[in-house]
């Protein structure tokens, strides 16, 4: 007799053979939990849009105003003594004169979408982007404004919006993790893993992390070749004893998804042993892909210093490696752009010189975006593939020291691609000055950009819920709206 569906489960195939069962299942809406709070697991709420996503994290608070928002008014002013026009709270102080963008703007596109030099090779795919001019925040602290665009929330212990696309639609293959984060090669950004931790949710939906074209992008997945005696075979046996001992322990404890999830750990990674490296591995790709991703070693056009190239040569590393991830079927890729306190800063904190901070940052940022939807589009998969560019909060329209910007969390900027997102639309404008949005009665919020990653993906956004200390959690807390001027098809929403 089956008593519950972990008996069924084991019973049908045991081990990986009932995880490989399960997946197959809940891809097919089998084991779709409607629950009387309508949360999924397994399942679609309507038809999605995309199947996969890719978040672009611009760590330390990119401008808007230097790279995509362009304000004429600044130009007009620039140097003259800055007024807001009410009482303003910086996180430095930076309320210095007013400073017009620091690279020049230039219309691109069939839409004279205005970017800036900076941003330059981003014109070539424009049309294809949807632009929002008027994200709020709730925090100009970068940890807190972080947290709250990975997760929802701006404290810990709440999931990652990847291991929430885990949870409510399950993988899309059997030898990679569902939710895959590509760090800047530098380190972590503020928060560290609590990013795309997993937090009350079944462990196995945290984020995988991955460091392409470092000698061991992933950390611990083949033994340690210091040590003689470790060796694939013993390395495979002693996953094979550790996953016995762990269903024993499980067998007496139902209901502990903590040793599911450690099994499927040990499960995963002997797959991930096999499949992982050949993901990874750029040496198959044609020159004429490497040199689409500035990947060929040869001169760019685009970059005029060696940090720049270097910058080319990172995101746009992290950029076909998510390609490649996602050909193989992982669900769910974020890239991170920015981690380094050093001077010359390396991230996008430019309190101090922002032509000089975001210059490098930005022309890798763009050359590895645009290769990247380009490239989706050029193998079918942009129409599927949903691409998320964001960062924690703006930068002042004020000067700070002459040539930097304080924190503004008042108002920034995100765009969307693909995946069922309207082409060349600009939604919710900014003031004249980019300080807050234009109509500050309705700004956009990161609940509402949530929501409509999430219903683009087949999820109603107030019915993927997990109760967790007596609350019914979600990734939009109790807020949120699907955004219908994003999307190619409004009468979905």
């Amino acid at each position: 007799m089956i008593s519950s569906r972990r008996d069924f489960l084991w019973q049908a195939g045991g081990g990986l053979g009932g995880i490989a069962l399960a997946a197959l299942l809940g891809q097919d809406g089998v084991f779709a939990d409607q629950s009387p709070g309508g949360q999924i697991h397994g399942g679609l709420h309507h038809a999605p849009r995309a199947r996969r996503v890719i978040q672009l994290f611009m760590a330390g608070a990119a401008s808007h105003i230097d790279l995509f928002d362009y304000k004429p008014e600044l130009v007009r002013r620039h140097g003259q003594p800055s007024d807001f026009g009410e009482s303003v709270e910086t996180f430095q102080d930076g309320l210095g004169p007013w400073l017009k963008p620091v690279f020049e703007f230039r219309p691109y596109g069939e839409t004279g979408k205005m970017l800036s030099d900076a941003v330059a090779p981003l014109g070539d795919v424009v049309d294809r982007l949807a632009f929002v001019h008027n994200v709020v925040g709730k925090t100009g602290v970068h940890s807190q404004g972080t947290l709250l665009q990975t997760t929802g929330f701006n404290r810990p212990g709440f999931p990652g919006i990847g291991a929430w696309v885990s949870y409510g639609l399950g993988s899309l293959s059997d030898n990679l993790p569902t939710f895959v984060v590509l760090p800047d090669h530098r380190g972590l950004a503020s928060n560290g893993t609590k990013n795309w931790d997993s937090a009350f949710l079944p462990a196995q939906h945290q984020g995988t992390v991955i460091f392409p074209g470092s000698k061991t992008p992933i950390a611990d997945l083949f033994p340690d070749e210091r040590i003689p005696i470790a060796s694939p075979a013993g390395d495979a046996a002693g996953i094979e004893l550790l996953s016995r001992l762990n269903r024993g322990h499980a067998d007496t404890r139902p209901g502990d998804d903590r040793l599911d999830a450690r099994i499927r750990s040990y499960e995963l990674a002997a797959r991930m042993q096999l499949a992982a490296p050949e993901a990874l591995d750029l040496s198959g790709e044609s020159l004429e892909a490497l040199k689409l991703y500035g990947l060929d070693h040869g001169r760019s056009e685009f970059a005029s210093e060696i940090n720049e190239l270097e910058e080319i040569d990172a995101f746009s590393r992290k950029c076909l490696a998510a390609r490649r991830l996602l050909e193989r079927g992982v669900r769910f890729v974020q890239i991170w752009s920015g981690n380094d306190n050093g001077f010359p800063r390396r991230n996008w904190d430019s309190h101090e010189d922002v032509e000089r901070d975001h210059g490098p940052l930005a022309r890798g940022m763009a050359r590895g975006a645009a290769a990247l939807i380009t490239d989706l589009e050029r193998l079918g998969m942009l129409d599927d593939t949903l691409i998320l560019w964001t960062t924690e909060f703006g930068r002042m329209p004020s000067s700070q020291g002459g040539r930097g910007r304080d924190h503004n969390p008042y108002c920034f900027t995100n765009w969307l691609c693909g995946g069922g997102i309207r082409e060349g639309v600009t939604h919710g404008p900014s003031d004249e000055f980019g300080y807050k949005p234009a109509d500050r009665r309705h700004p956009t919020e990161v609940y509402d950009i949530h929501a409509t990653v999430l219903h683009l993906l087949g999820v109603d956004h107030t019915r993927l819920t997990v109760r967790n200390n007596g609350i019914d959690r979600r990734l939009t807390d109790v807020h949120g709206h699907v955004i219908p001027e994003l999307l190619s098809h409004p009468a979905d929403a």
